[in-house]
C-alpha cells in the first residue's frame, strides 16, 4: 500500500511540475545604490510571474524577496512528518484552520489623475506592461482600486464636475477630460486584463467652491449650512451623480467613502482639496442627505464607508456615528489611512473598533511613504519601504482589516504630477523620457499578499513559542480553493530558524534570510 501511495504521489509532483514549467521572466535590476534595487521594465521587456499552481499534497511553495535582490523567487519543499523542538530549536508556529476571523477583500492601489498621466506617457506597450504587472495573472493580481470623485492633490489643477454658481438643481454637472480620456478608458483595459472582478472604491475630496464656507475648490472649509439643507441634500445629489455618470460608462462601483480625511486635513500644510467634518457632522450628513440618496438610487447596494482618515480618530469616530442605529442602517465599512499608524497601537484602534462593532468592514484605504515634510520624497529601491508596507499590512490583518489599499499606481521620478507640491513615493516609477518604469521593493512586499491572498480567503489562527527578541511578523490565511498561505516578513539583520506545524499535513522547517519576506503555499484540504 505504501508503494502505490509513493507512486500516486511521484506521479502528481509529475503532473504539477509539467504544468508548473517556469515561464515566468526575472527582473532586470538596476542599482539607486548599495541594495537599493529596482526591476526595470519597458515596452519590450518585464519581469513576470506564473499563475498559481497548488502544488500536490505533502509539498509547499515558497515565494521569497530579499533586500539583496531575490524577487518572488520560487522554490518548493516536501513537508516533515513531524520534528522535535530539541533538534530543530528554532521558532515554531502553528496553523490552526479551525480558529478563523475576518474574510478578505483584497488589496490595491489609486488610480488617480497622476498614475493615469505617468502611465500613458509610456509607449503602448510599456503601458500593457505595467497595468499587466498590477492586473494580470503573470503580475501580482490587485482586485481593489480608488478613484478620486473629481480632483485630488494628484491632480494637474483643481477641478469639480460642477463650477457653475449655485447649480442646486446640477443641470451643468459633467465628468472632465481627466475622466473620459484617462482614467476611464485605462480602466477598462484594466478590467480586460483581470481575470476576477476589479471592485472600485470612491473618495470625494471636495465639492464645488458655491457648496463650501471658504468659497474655494481648495483649502479647509465645510459644506454650507447643516444636514438636511439644500447644500448638503445637493452634495449628496453630486455623489450619486458621479455614480450614474460612470454607469453609463459600463463601470460600477464597490463602495463609496463619505468623505476623503475629513479631519488630518484640517492639519495640512498645502492648500489641499478637501472638506472638513466633525463624526457628528458625517452622521448627520449620512442620515438624513447621503444615506437616503443612495438608498434611494439605482446604486442602492453600492457600500457606504465612514470616516476614511487616520486611525487615531478610533474608535471615538466609529462610535459616534455607527453607536446611532439612524445613520448604522446605511453603513457597510470604516476607511483607515495608515498615516501615524505608529503613534498608537492597533489593538487600541483597530481592535477596540471591531470588538464594538464586528459587523462592519475595516478597510484600508489609502497608504503612502514620503508622506513626512522631513521624508526623501521618492527613494528608488528603498528596501525599508517596502518593510514598512509589509509590516503595517500584517498588524493590520491580525486586526481584523480586511483589505489594503496603496496610494497611486504610478508617479513620475520626483513623486508627481500634484498641483500643491506633495509629492510622495510610489511602488511603480515611470521615467517617461527613456519609456521606462520602475518596480520597486514596495511592489513586491505588496506581492506577497495580493498574489496569494484572494477575495473570499480567511484569516486563520497562527500561533508560536516566540520568545525571542528579533520576531518574525506572520499571518496567515485559508483561501476558498482549500489552499494555505503563511506570509513571514524578517526585518532583523540575522537568518531565523522556524517551522510551521499544519496537522495533519506535517510541518515545514525553514530558515528566513536577513531582510526578506517569504509567502508559503500549500494545499491544506
Amino acid at each position: 500500500m505504501w508503494v502505490l501511495d509513493a507512486g500516486i504521489w511521484v506521479f502528481s509532483l509529475f503532473l504539477w511540475m509539467v504544468g508548473n514549467t517556469k515561464a515566468s521572466q526575472p527582473c532586470i535590476p538596476k542599482f539607486f545604490g548599495s541594495n537599493a534595487i529596482v526591476c526595470v521594465c519597458n515596452a519590450t521587456y518585464c519581469d513576470t510571474l506564473d499563475p498559481i499552481l497548488l502544488p500536490p499534497e505533502g509539498v509547499y511553495l515558497k515565494y521569497e524577496t530579499t533586500k539583496a535582490g531575490r524577487r518572488m523567487e520560487l522554490s518548493e519543499g516536501k513537508f516533515q512528518r513531524n520534528h522535535t523542538s530539541c533538534s530543530f530549536m528554532g521558532l515554531e508556529y502553528t496553523f490552526n484552520a479551525s480558529d478563523r476571523y475576518q474574510y478578505v477583500k483584497g488589496f490595491g492601489g489609486a488610480h488617480t489623475d497622476a498614475a493615469a498621466i505617468n502611465i500613458l506617457s509610456l509607449s503602448p506597450a510599456a503601458q500593457e506592461h505595467l497595468l499587466r504587472s498590477y492586473f494580470s495573472d503573470t503580475g501580482i493580481e490587485y482586485n481593489l482600486l480608488r478613484l478620486p470623485i473629481a480632483s485630488c492633490d494628484f491632480s494637474t489643477h483643481p477641478y469639480t464636475y460642477d463650477d457653475i454658481q449655485y447649480d442646486f438643481d446640477l443641470k451643468y454637472f459633467s465628468l472632465v477630460e481627466e475622466d473620459t480620456e484617462l482614467r476611464i478608458p485605462l480602466l477598462h483595459r484594466i478590467m480586460a486584463l483581470s481575470k476576477q472582478p476589479i471592485s472600485l472604491v470612491a473618495s470625494p475630496w471636495t465639492g464645488p467652491a458655491w457648496l463650501k464656507t471658504n468659497d474655494n475648490i481648495k483649502g479647509k472649509g465645510k459644506l454650507k449650512g447643516k444636514a438636511g439643507d439644500k447644500y448638503h441634500k445637493t452634495w449628496a445629489s453630486y455623489l450619486i451623480r458621479f455614480l450614474d455618470e460612470y454607469a453609463k460608462h459600463n463601470i460600477t462601483f464597490w463602495a463609496i467613502t463619505a468623505q476623503n480625511e475629513p479631519v488630518i486635513s484640517l492639519c495640512a500644510k498645502h492648500d489641499f482639496p478637501t472638506m472638513n467634518y466633525s463624526p457628528e457632522e458625517q452622521r448627520d450628513f449620512i442620515i438624513l442627505d447621503l444615506g437616503p440618496a443612495l438608498a434611494n438610487s439605482e446604486h442602492k447596494d453600492v457600500h457606504l464607508v465612514i470616516h476614511d482618515d487616520l486611525r487615531i480618530n478610533l474608535p471615538n469616530w466609529a462610535k459616534v456615528v455607527l453607536g446611532n442605529s439612524s445613520a448604522a442602517k446605511y453603513v457597510s465599512g470604516i476607511g483607515v489611512h495608515w498615516y501615524l499608524d505608529t503613534t498608537i497601537p492597533a489593538q487600541l484602534t483597530l481592535g477596540a473598533t471591531h470588538d464594538l462593532f464586528p459587523d462592519y468592514f475595516l478597510l484600508y484605504t489609502e497608504s503612502c511613504n514620503g508622506f513626512y515634510p522631513w521624508d526623501i520624497k521618492v527613494d528608488p529601491g528603498s528596501w525599508e519601504r517596502g518593510v514598512s508596507y509589509s509590516c503595517n499590512i500584517i498588524e493590520d490583518l491580525n486586526h481584523f482589516v480586511t483589505g489594503w489599499i496603496d496610494w497611486n499606481l504610478a508617479l513620475d521620478m520626483n513623486g508627481g504630477p500634484n498641483w500643491v507640491k506633495n509629492f510622495v513615493d510610489s511602488p511603480i516609477l515611470v521615467d517617461a523620457s527613456k519609456d521606462e518604469f520602475y518596480k520597486q521593493p514596495m511592489f513586491y512586499h505588496l506581492a506577497h499578499f495580493s498574489k496569494f491572498i484572494p477575495e473570499g480567503s480567511v484569516r486563520v489562527g497562527l500561533t508560536s513559542n516566540n520568545l525571542f527578541g528579533c520576531m518574525l511578523k506572520t499571518v496567515g490565511f485559508l483561501r476558498r480553493d482549500g489552499a494555505a498561505v503563511v506570509v513571514v516578513l524578517n526585518k532583523c539583520f540575522m537568518d531565523v530558524k522556524f517551522s510551521i506545524s499544519d496537522s495533519p499535513v506535517g510541518v515545514i522547517e525553514d530558515v528566513a534570510q536577513a531582510y526578506s519576506i517569504q509567502t508559503y503555499l500549500w494545499r491544506h484540504t
